[in-house]
């Protein structure tokens, strides 16, 4: 998520109650956590064991709850409560607004655009040449769409990121600051569900296509011309390849990399990351090949328990 304008971080730290330490000369130009992390970002930590990953991020400014060595060109910020400090940065900086029309505030609609009626459009919402959104879809806040996309009947776009952290017995959740960005010639199918990144965007490649009822999770990055069929669910923050493609009632879990040209087959789970140009199949998925021959050889189990017994 970038912020509005550069931030001084001795401005920074005096508004979140932070001491500084290291680099007062910096200037903050977004904000993250740690997945999405690029120079000039603020992001926090607050579990000690995690400190290095944030120090050798690529993160300018960390949030962090113990003083600790500044890495050279870092600045830290030292507070109580990080998670809380971040958070509501993001709050200030891209605030919750209620819709209280049709077409919220702030959004751009191509004259040749076609939009159906009963579609529900958020803040700052910008939506491309000869684009067509069908009836009864909602597009959330800062959401993207490019040139001639296509969004079928009831699909859902830029929901909140399910994203908590927990704090004692209870799950706190996360303000989202992240976008939706769909590129041009996409295709979006009834009932889709696609979630904001939490402070970076989930991302659909120019020409890929989407069946009914896919759901993307947030911070999702879906390659160029990638094909998915329906009922297939895509934890946060994974990334797809280019041209991969998706057979029904696959489930990809959060945090993995899907190489180019991948081809999962219907019904499979993928718990790793999956090599560019293979054909994968079955819970958790493997080579196809390889898993056929296991599949081949526990169909000839029964007969050999019964020839060893």
């Amino acid at each position: 998520m970038k912020l509005p304008a550069p931030i001084p971080v001795g401005e920074l730290a005096e508004m979140i109650g932070a001491r500084l330490i290291g680099n007062a000369d910096q200037l903050a130009t977004g904000v993250n956590e740690i997945h999405k992390v690029e120079p000039g970002d603020i992001t926090f930590v607050d579990v000690e064991k995690y400190f290095q990953k944030s120090l050798n991020s690529a993160a300018t400014i960390i949030i962090l709850n113990k003083e600790t060595d500044c890495p050279p060109g870092k600045t830290l910020l030292l507070h109580p409560e990080p998670f809380e400090a971040y958070n509501n940065l993001v709050k200030k900086y891209r605030p919750f607004e209620p819709l209280r029309q049709t077409i919220g505030h702030g959004t751009i609609i191509h004259p040749s655009a076609i939009i159906e009626p009963h579609v529900t459009i958020g803040n700052n919402v910008t939506i491309g040449a000869y684009s067509y959104i069908q009836a009864n879809a909602y597009i959330g806040d800062h959401t993207r769409i490019g040139k001639r996309v296509r969004i079928q009947a009831g699909a859902i776009i830029g929901t909140d990121a399910f994203y908590f952290k927990k704090k004692g017995d209870q799950y706190h959740k996360w303000q989202t600051g992240g976008r939706v960005l769909i590129e041009d010639d996409v295709e979006i199918g009834a009932g889709c569900t696609i979630n904001r990144g939490v402070s970076g965007d989930t991302i659909v490649g120019a020409g890929s296509k989407l069946d009914c009822q896919v759901h993307l999770g947030h911070g999702v990055v879906l390659g160029k011309n990638c094909l998915i069929a329906g009922q297939t669910g895509i934890g946060g923050k994974t990334i797809l390849g280019d041209r991969v493609v998706l057979y029904g009632q696959v489930g990809i879990i959060q945090n993995l990399h899907i190489g180019d040209d991948v081809v999962v087959l219907a019904g499979s789970g993928i718990m790793r990351d999956l090599e560019a140009g293979k054909t994968y199949f079955g819970a958790p998925a493997t080579e196809v090949r390889q898993r056929y021959k296991e599949l081949a050889a526990l169909r000839q189990l029964p007969d050999f328990l019964r020839n060893h017994s």
